[in-house]
């Protein structure tokens, strides 16, 4: 019976020092990165749909351009090249983690910004073009689209921030080398936000 006795005290005290253990991992932050990480994914996510977006006004733009202006043929080549350069490109899984594959994408959406932004200092050339309603829509849908993407964009890089930041900060870090030794440090735009919005451009 004393054995017993020992036995159920000595479960009891296990079972309450776990759940204390529990309740303290818990307060300091054993969670957060996985929930940082999340996040950042999911704003992430949000990025890539704002660009997908841009990506698909764009066939729509060049034909009510060419329309009006078939003699600028270079402008609207490059801005056809650029949009499938940055369509073309297969997004690999750890993109977040791939400098090199992060560093790319971002090149490639800088440089389809810079085509846009080419294309609309052209078509101040051509007053039918910018009094169109086709093109007047489009413009209003483009002009969206890109405050979206600086949304998109701020809303990644500080998510990206707050991740980064628990990864090498305490407790963070010590959380890391316990449970989390996979997760590691995302990339975050470096490239200057006014370089890769197209700037706006009054058509009035």
């Amino acid at each position: 019976m004393q054995f017993i006795t020992r036995s159920t005290v000595k479960y009891w005290t296990i079972a309450g020092l776990s759940i204390a253990m529990l309740a303290i991992l818990s307060g300091c932050g054993v969670n957060n990165i996985p929930t940082y990480e999340e996040n950042a994914k999911a704003k992430w996510s949000q990025v890539l749909n704002q660009y997908q977006r841009r990506a698909e006004l764009i066939p729509n733009l060049i034909n009510t351009v060419k329309g009006f202006a078939a003699q600028e043929k270079d402008v609207l080549t490059s801005v056809v090249e650029a949009r499938a350069k940055a369509t073309s490109v297969q997004i690999p899984k750890d993109i977040l983690t791939n400098p090199v594959a992060f560093k790319l994408f971002e090149q490639n959406q800088a440089a389809l910004s810079g085509a846009l932004s080419k294309l609309l200092v052209t078509v101040e050339r051509y007053p039918d073009i910018k009094s169109g309603a086709n093109f007047l829509a489009l413009q209003n849908q483009l002009e969206g689209t890109e405050n979206r993407i600086a949304t998109a964009r701020r809303d990644y890089i500080e998510a990206i921030r707050l991740y980064n930041t628990e990864l090498k900060t305490i407790p963070g870090r010590w959380w890391r080398s316990l449970i989390y030794s996979n997760n590691d440090p995302m990339q975050t735009f470096t490239v200057e936000q006014s370089k890769t919005e197209v700037p706006e451009v009054n058509f009035n």
